[in-house]
């Protein structure tokens, strides 16, 4: 990606979390009922629930893992669950709000995981999205354990002022319970929840703990005021990007789902138009993929030629809907058009949007999971045996968790990345350049100059660092597969149980034995 493509999307990032801020009731309800209503009709009610479906894909992996039947029983169970009740006044009345923090697995701390405003949230949703975190953290190599975290609530019912006093609340919550802490578990941005309230997160922690010096890092997905990284907004759907771009890259991937291999000219269908959608459907834009497809919960845009994604998003912005786009065919019966013709089907919504009922009509070459467990397991050997290549969740949406490392990095060192060398690097480049510019008899452009010296920008060094971490992920999933013959499902996992149990028998156990 280019210099210039990459400054222009960190300003519109910049733009795009301002909107986010103010439409974010409407982002979160569209998603929540997109989960519910499409989970009824994509799944057989004899389907495992998202836990259950977690605990399937790991005894599948296990068997291609080099852990001990021990180990493997020790890496699937959850460590701890923290559930507390406390009161809120809403319009004088009392009501009882019930939230939820799980830490899967602290092999390595901090725990790590969002925390996510649903009043669909419960405890075993929590618990396999933390067991999810611990798998995904292993497979890029982000030295973090396995956490999440839920209130259940509908945020649209809630004023600001009520939000906020119910946040704190829970963080007052998880700083009793030591479920919060730069070392112990940190918390990130979640279905209905974003910088604000991460922000009300670190203002509490940091008001019970003043001693810390590196209270900052409690929480990640901050707005760049209060300590945030550039880069963390878009993060996952440029994840999302890097890996599919990696997987249509690998020869066998060709073969089997016959296509050109490269991002151009690929047709591609987005299920959810929230952040990682959004942000998914603008870098395959800009790299020359045709968007043909964008599924919200109400409405479906479709144009074959493809969509304006800005266009698309400036209008159900204004409008609250696609209803009405121009430039669009408009389907009111959304979840067709997962089955549409398409070489990529990204599912960004949530779980369960993929099952036995509709996995055998998805015509997408392609499925990459950038939403945590949209496919279930009867579904996921449909579509294998279809001759589908299916990229999962646990590798193609690590790149919001990949970012909040760099974030947790920066609080704990206390300084912007780049701060220390973008001007030498300047310097430098600019004394190579000048006796590149003696020996070759002609001066550059003040322009050309420019773009050639250019010092790394903070965002610019994240979308480095997680664009080397997609790849060698990538790289690592597709070499296991290929020697032994398994699906990228099971190998992704089976490399995260193999670094998982490596970790824990290097660091041993004081109580296990005698």
């Amino acid at each position: 990606m280019s210099l210039s493509i990459t400054a222009s999307y960190f300003k519109a990032a910049v733009s795009q979390r301002r909107i986010g801020v103010m439409r974010s009731g409407f982002l979160t309800s569209g998603i929540r009922s997109l989960s519910t209503s499409a989970t009824n009709v994509a799944t057989e009610e004899h389907e495992p629930k998202f836990l259950k479906a977690v605990e399937q894909y790991f005894d599948r992996a296990a068997k291609y893992s080099d852990a001990s039947e021990e180990t493997l029983k020790h890496i699937k169970s959850t460590d701890s669950v923290l559930s507390v009740t406390f009161p809120v006044e809403k319009n004088g009345k009392v009501v009882m709000i019930r939230g939820y923090r799980s830490q899967h697995s602290r092999h390595r701390l901090p725990c790590k995981g969002g925390i996510r405003f649903s009043s669909a949230v419960d405890l075993q949703e929590v618990e396999a999205l933390s067991a999810l975190m611990t798998y995904k953290c292993a497979v890029v190599d982000v030295p973090f354990g396995g956490g999440k975290g839920g209130i259940m609530i509908n945020p649209q019912e809630w004023t600001e002022a009520e939000l906020e006093r119910i946040t704190r609340r829970f963080t007052l919550e998880l700083c009793q319970k030591n479920f919060i802490g730069p070392g112990v578990d940190v918390p990130a941005p979640d279905v209905g929840t974003g910088a604000r309230e991460m922000g009300w997160i670190a203002d509490t922690y940091r008001n019970f703990n003043p001693q810390d010096v590196n209270g900052a890092a409690c929480v990640t997905g901050k707005a760049l005021s209060l300590g945030g990284v550039r880069g963390r907004t878009e993060a996952t759907g440029l994840g999302v990007y890097y890996g599919v771009r990696e997987f249509l890259a690998f020869p066998e991937v060709q073969e089997r789902i016959k296509h050109h291999g490269k991002v151009e000219d690929t047709s591609v269908i987005i299920q959810g138009f929230g952040n990682v959608g959004y942000w998914a459907s603008k870098f395959f834009e800009s790299n020359g993929a045709k968007i043909i497809g964008i599924v919200e919960h109400d409405y479906a845009a479709y144009n074959l030629s493809g969509l304006n994604i800005e266009q698309l998003s400036l209008w159900r912005k204004e409008h609250g809907s696609f209803k009405g786009y121009p430039d669009a065919q408009i389907l009111d019966n959304p979840m067709a058009l997962l089955e549409a013709e398409c070489d990529v089907l990204i599912p960004a919504a949530l779980e369960r949007q993929i099952g036995l009922r509709n996995a055998h009509r998805i015509k997408a070459k392609l499925v990459g999971e950038a939403a945590n467990g949209p496919v279930t397991p009867g579904a996921d050997q449909v579509l294998l045996k279809s001759g589908k290549v299916v990229v999962p969740d646990l590798l193609l949406n690590a790149g919001g968790v990949c970012v909040s490392y760099f974030e947790w990095a920066k609080n704990l060192s206390h300084l912007r990345f780049g701060r220390m060398n973008k001007r030498w690097d300047e310097r430098s480049k600019g004394q190579l350049l000048a006796l590149v510019e003696g020996n070759a008899g002609r001066p550059l452009s003040e322009v050309e100059r420019r773009q050639l010296i250019h010092g790394a920008e903070e965002h610019e060094l994240v979308y480095s660092g997680l664009e080397d971490t997609m790849i060698v992920a990538c790289n690592e999933t597709r070499q296991t597969a290929i020697a032994k013959g398994i699906d990228y499902r099971t190998a992704a996992l089976a490399n995260s149980i193999n670094k998982i149990a490596a970790s824990l028998a290097g660091s041993g156990s004081i109580f296990t034995n005698a």
